[in-house]
This record gives structure tokens, C-alpha cells and sequence, in this order.
């Protein structure tokens, strides 16, 4: 029997870069909020232990490595067929992947019944990438760290217009750039509720980018438009659902209204 689950995607309210450990990972100030977008995965138990995932999309090995790594780590002798609806734009920095992977280690921690804890899930999740852990976790966060240091916060949920303008951003190529602000001043969740922070790597991007300077520039007429983390979606919050419905309406590129979550729905199978 399939059984169907979600994997949100996230927008980064905010992005300070505070330092850089010695093994090249930038330190981070950030909150993460989930939004309802949603990848949709199936899963369905298979008597042998293959692992079979059905999806075009070369990103999505990262689903593949979950579920080899849970598997590997508590020898699990069943496999799992894997299908996945792919709705999560990629290189847009909405999480997409790293969603997709927690998402699948939450399943499969239920249909394995390998009755596992949040954080021995999210232990595995880091080893596949720093944003996997906030989605493992499943509730909106101020992160610190490489993003893997998580104190949950209750956020507003506005209605949000996320645009991904004709680009995919390369994160890497960002986080390399000789120019990136690299030592922010931590700041304060009482500082950012006040409206103090910023997306450190949004000029770096509208550089590297200029489309994407175009689209905040235009967003930016309704209201306050930001870069989320390092992909290439911008975003803007709504109030009133109206009136994020006629900014999408007018939008020059692809385009959601999306509300914003608190909780992750994968938390709630």
C-alpha cells in the first residue's frame, strides 16, 4: 500500500553570514519558515531491499541517499519504492531537496518502524545537507550554526508572493564570491522582529544575477521584497490574500501565493 506524503518548502526571512569555520562552512544567523508548496512523495514497501526511486530529476538522489543511509545505518532488510511530484522549483532556494530528504527519512522511519528520534533523524539528515535538519525538526526556527542549531519561534503567517525569475543560482558560486559579507554582527530575534536584518548574500546574487534585481525592484512597488536564502526566488508578505492574489495576477514571471506555516505537515502523518 503507498502511502503519500508532503515536503514543504521554506523561505529564509532573513540571512546573516557571522564568520566561517575552518572546514569553509559559513556561520549563520537565520530564521526558516515553511510555506505550502509542497513536493509530494509516495512511498511503497518492497519485500526485497532495493531502493527504486522513480523521478527525471537528478537532485532528487538526495532522496535515495536517505533512505541508503537509514537503511545502511539500522540494517533495515526491506526496500522502498519512491515516486516523486515534483512542484519545488529547483535552484530557487526554497529547500526542495533538503525537504525531499527529510521528508523521506520521517517516512521511512514510520514505514521501516524503526521508531527512531527526531534528533538521531536529524543527525543523519546534516550528513546530507545543512538545511535537511530544520525540515526533520518540522517547526519554524531561528537557526545559528551552518543552520543546523534550531530554537523554534511563533511566527506571523502571512500570505506570501514567492517569484523565481528565469534563473537557477548556483549556492556554491555565491558562498565563494571574494566580495560576500562574511562577518554580520549577530544580532538579536527581538532585533529582527524590529526590522534589522537583511539577506547577506542578496547582492552577491542581483550581481551574479540581474533578472533578479528586475523582479525585486518590481516586487518591491507592493511591498518589501527580499532574496530567500542563496537561490534565485525573491519574496514579499501580504496581509490580505486579495491583494497578494493581484500582485501574482501581474507578475512578469512564474509566480505563487503561498501561506506561511509554522509546522511542517510532515510532522502531522
Amino acid at each position: 500500500m503507498k502511502e503519500t506524503w508532503l515536503a514543504p518548502a521554506k523561505l529564509n526571512l532573513f540571512l546573516h553570514i557571522v564568520g566561517q569555520r575552518e572546514d569553509g562552512y559559513h556561520l549563520l544567523q537565520t530564521i526558516f519558515q515553511f510555506i505550502d508548496l509542497y513536493d509530494v512523495l509516495h512511498f511503497e514497501i518492497r519485500e526485497d531491499n532495493k531502493i527504486v526511486l522513480n523521478s527525471p530529476f537528478k537532485q532528487q538522489n538526495l532522496i535515495y541517499r536517505a533512505a541508503f543511509e537509514l537503511q545502511q545505518r539500522f540494517n533495515v532488510s526491506k526496500g522502498i519504492s519512491i515516486e516523486i511530484e515534483k512542484n519545488i522549483p529547483i535552484g530557487g532556494g526554497l529547500g526542495g531537496g533538503s525537504s525531499d530528504a527529510a521528508t523521506t527519512l520521517l517516512a521511512l522511519n514510520k514505514i521501516w518502524q524503526l521508531n527512531q528520534g527526531v534528533e538521531t533523524l536529524s543527525e543523519i539528515g546534516l550528513k546530507l545537507g545543512a538545511d535537511v535538519p530544520i525540515f526533520v525538526h518540522g517547526k519554524a526556527a531561528w537557526a545559528e550554526g551552518i543552520g543546523e542549531k534550531l530554537t523554534p519561534v511563533d511566527l506571523p503567517k502571512p500570505y506570501f508572493v514567492v517569484i523565481k525569475p528565469d534563473c537557477s543560482v548556483a549556492t556554491a558560486k555565491i558562498f565563494r564570491a571574494p566580495h560576500l559579507t562574511r562577518n554580520s554582527k549577530p544580532i538579536t530575534m527581538r532585533a529582527f522582529f524590529a526590522g534589522q536584518s537583511k539577506n547577506d548574500c542578496q547582492a552577491v546574487v542581483c550581481e551574479e544575477y540581474p533578472i533578479i534585481q528586475t523582479a525585486l525592484n518590481w516586487l518591491n512597488q507592493f511591498a518589501p521584497a527580499k532574496l530567500t536564502g542563496t537561490g534565485s526566488c525573491i519574496f514579499a508578505a501580504f496581509d490580505d490574500k486579495s491583494q497578494a492574489d493581484q500582485v501574482h495576477k501581474q507578475s512578469l514571471w512564474q509566480s505563487w501565493v503561498v501561506k506561511g506555516l509554522n509546522v511542517s505537515p510532515a510532522l502531522q502523518k
